[in-house]
């Protein structure tokens, strides 16, 4: 059976500072009609990244994306806007409805764009505001309703064109525990046999209602075995973006960090000599590495699981200090 939702291979690639940052590298999801999905994680793990790279807002620099057996990926003019119309609807998280427009007007707005009939257009955004609970409040504009109710407006508006997909950013990031019931309800709701919701948030009471959660910020690893490495001139030890577990200490020789940029010659960070040490923070809070380490002759580092790093860096200030 065709999977609804098909991601083999991705990582996109976008400038921060002139610097090069992958959030998603060689990331693969799978997903079935009526499945209700969680991308969770921390702010700026990628989740609004891959939404946005699945809605054909922006082009990843490797892999593949199929929405009910279309190839995202690739889409350029007419069939890219029909895709965007039809083929996949968005829940931003601020809402983004139009302050001078009723909330059904602002659902009519996508139907109109899209060529659908005046009448029929009202007829289908009185039918989803009705779905949503909003029937009573289709001639009132978005500033005199809750936030709940403007997200519930803003999910109707997604479902105009009864997209197959359905992407939810953030949805409930603004939103007070009763406002977020509403919401949550109606998105279980919509994945049904014909339509497939993935959600992005950090929100983890979404949890109990997902088909499939997909944790996006990256984990610590297990503790892994001290290990000595013996490295060659220019040799890498790690790459930027990569995962880690251990924090390394130069035994001998010397160990460059640099970091990569988007246009020119990687930037030099600098160069740690013997007694130092570097990419603790991979495992002490779970980030991918910020740099490259890479050898500057031959050199040996030890690497060490984090607990007998502190218990190593604990004796040799105590051993300063005396």
């Amino acid at each position: 059976m065709r999977a609804a939702l098909a991601i083999e291979g991705l990582t996109v690639a976008y400038s921060s500072g002139g610097y090069s940052v992958r959030p998603l590298r060689d990331f693969h999801l799978e997903m079935a009609a009526g499945e209700l999905g969680i991308l969770l994680g921390a702010s700026g793990c990628g989740k609004t990244t891959l939404l946005s790279a699945i809605a054909g807002l922006l082009t990843p620099v490797a892999g593949s994306i199929s929405v009910g057996g279309t190839e995202v990926v690739g889409l350029a003019g007419r069939e890219l806007t029909r895709y965007r119309q039809r083929g996949v609807g968005i829940v931003f998280q601020s809402f983004n409805l139009v302050a001078s427009l009723t909330a059904r007007e602002n659902i009519e707005l996508v139907l109109l764009t899209a060529g659908v009939r005046r009448a029929a257009a009202r007829r289908r955004a009185a039918e989803l505001l009705g779905r949503v609970g909003l029937a009573d409040k289709a001639g009132q504009r978005p500033g005199a309703l809750s936030g709940g109710q403007q997200q519930r407006v803003a999910i109707a508006r997604a479902l105009a064109l009864d997209p197959p997909l359905l992407l939810a950013d953030e949805p409930t990031a603004h939103l007070d525990y009763i406002q977020v019931d509403s919401v949550l309800t109606i998105l279980r709701q919509l994945a049904d046999a014909e339509r497939t919701v993935l959600v992005a948030t950090h929100d983890e009471r979404l949890i109990p209602l997902a088909d499939r959660v997909v944790e996006l910020t990256a984990r610590a690893l297990p503790e892994g075995s001290e290990e000595t490495r013996v490295l060659h001139d220019g040799e890498t030890l790690f790459s930027q973006g990569d995962v880690g577990s251990l924090v390394y200490v130069v035994e001998s020789g010397t160990i460059r960090l640099v970091r990569e940029r988007v246009e020119g010659p990687e930037e030099k960070i600098g160069d740690v000599g013997v007694g130092g040490y570097f990419g603790e923070l991979a495992p002490m809070f779970g980030m991918p590495r910020s740099a490259t380490a890479r050898a500057v002759g031959e050199a040996v580092v030890t690497g060490l699981p984090l607990s007998r790093f502190r218990d190593r860096l604990g004796k040799a200030q105590g051993e300063d200090a005396s």
